[in-house]
């Protein structure tokens, strides 16, 4: 998800980048450098997608790894999705149509050149793991009309029951070994290898366990960090191509020291405009959010000193704080896992459920959720789960609406005057209580 980075105008105005910052560029520009390298150099290059990607998998087969939907966030974030957009619907896709989708097909379109300008190249493989979004499955078939190319689906059980039973372990894990290792095989030439793949989830066990660590440090107050906006950043690395590398180990534990400082000084989270001065309102925040006005979004928050303490959608790439780690002892049966834990894949009672969950742990004043026009896997369900949680904690929830990367779906000015009735609101119920 690598390619999530913040981009020039997000960065703090005339801050020292920290350490983490520095490593994960550096491992941003390696990567999108090794994929324009990829064909050159006789590797062969998968497309997937960020919930429920087998990155360790993958690696095995020595595969370069593109995530189509990070391209477009990040596309958003430079300002380039909306001409990718307008192709896509002059090719005859709808408006409603996912714009993550619209902005990849439009990119295609006009030459497939990635968000750092370099050419992303064609995928020999299109692997993949259908977590809780049916439109990934819509999206590789048009990608597979485009690029004529292999394509490996691993089927994912939804969680109705909001539990994982052996069935459904064991129903992926012999699709990993009857359909998708061999074709990787096939495609990579490399012989499948499972102390490989052990050694590559040992060192995913360990970036996991600093990334919760940080995640959790919100519970300090004031907050270190900002887990909406800030965390979107922390989740690149594992969400995508480095989980299983050095890179990312290294990555994590030098974003924890850092954290660790933060608190240690009693320090807010860090803001484009440098760092929040005072911690007004801690909020649980559900839906993705707007990447093409990042910068404006983020900052009608912390300028009324609201910080994002937890956040489902840096859940998307993984449940990590709820206990899961990949597991070197139990590799197929801890890929399996993984697929099936992703947020998207849970019901909507478990969302409710784990919504609550970070209110109360995490002492906030309410739910913000940020309706997403054209993604039915978050926005799908969310009045009646905003209504729920503010029945099971007794907090405030307020609802505005954007769009992933469609600048035509971004009101400055509606969003800025929910947000402060919001802020208003939870005033209200503090002179209360």
């Amino acid at each position: 998800m690598n390619a999530i980075t913040t981009s020039k105008p997000l960065e703090p105005r005339d801050a020292k980048k920290d350490q983490s910052q520095i490593k994960q560029k550096e491992m941003i520009a390696g990567n999108f450098q090794e994929l324009t390298d990829a064909h050159k150099q006789g590797k062969k290059v998968s497309y997937t997608f960020v919930p429920g990607n087998l990155n360790e998998l993958v690696m095995c087969f020595d595969m370069v790894g593109n995530y189509p939907e990070i391209n477009a966030l990040q596309n958003g974030m430079r300002k380039k999705t909306g001409a990718y957009i307008m192709e896509a619907e002059r090719q005859g896709h709808s408006e409603d149509v996912c714009t993550y989708v619209k902005s990849d097909l439009g990119m295609v379109k006009k030459g497939n050149i990635g968000p750092t300008g370099q050419p992303l190249p064609e995928p020999d493989l299109l692997l993949l793991s259908y977590t809780g979004c049916f439109t990934f499955m819509k999206w590789f078939e048009l990608l597979r009309h485009e690029y004529k190319c292999e394509t490996a689906m691993l089927h994912v059980p939804y969680q109705a029951d909001g539990k994982i039973t052996d069935n459904m372990r064991n129903y992926v894990v012999n699709q990993l070994k009857q359909d998708v290792i061999p074709k990787l095989e096939k495609i990579s030439g490399v012989k499948f290898d499972i102390d490989r793949l052990r050694e590559y989830l040992r060192e995913s066990a360990k970036a996991e366990e600093n990334l919760v660590w940080v995640l959790q440090s919100a519970k300090h107050k004031p907050s270190p960090i900002d887990a909406y906006f800030g965390a979107i950043y922390y989740v690149g690395p594992i969400f995508s191509a480095f989980r299983g590398t050095r890179d990312a180990t290294e990555y994590y534990r030098l974003l924890r020291k850092e954290i660790q400082e933060r608190i240690d000084q009693g320090l807010g989270p860090v803001t484009p405009d440098g760092v929040m001065k005072e911690e007004k309102y801690r909020l649980v925040t559900e839906g993705p959010p707007n990447y093409t006005h990042m910068y404006e979004f983020w900052k009608m928050f912390y300028e009324d000193g609201a910080v994002n303490v937890a956040s489902t959608y840096t859940k998307v790439g993984g449940t990590y704080d709820f206990g899961f780690r990949h597991d070197p002892e139990h590799p197929l049966e801890s890929l399996a896992n993984y697929c099936l834990s992703c947020y998207t894949n849970l019901s909507l009672p478990e969302r409710v459920k784990m919504l609550v969950t970070y209110i109360n742990e995490y002492q906030a004043d309410g739910l913000l959720i940020n309706s997403i026009k054209s993604c039915n896997s978050f926005s799908a369900g969310q009045l009646l789960m905003m209504r729920e949680v503010e029945k099971q904690t007794g907090k405030p929830a307020a609802f505005v609406e954007t769009d992933l990367v469609d600048p035509r779906y971004f009101s400055a000015a509606n969003v800025k005057n929910r947000l402060e009735s919001y802020f208003q609101m939870i005033d209200q119920k503090r002179h209360a209580a």
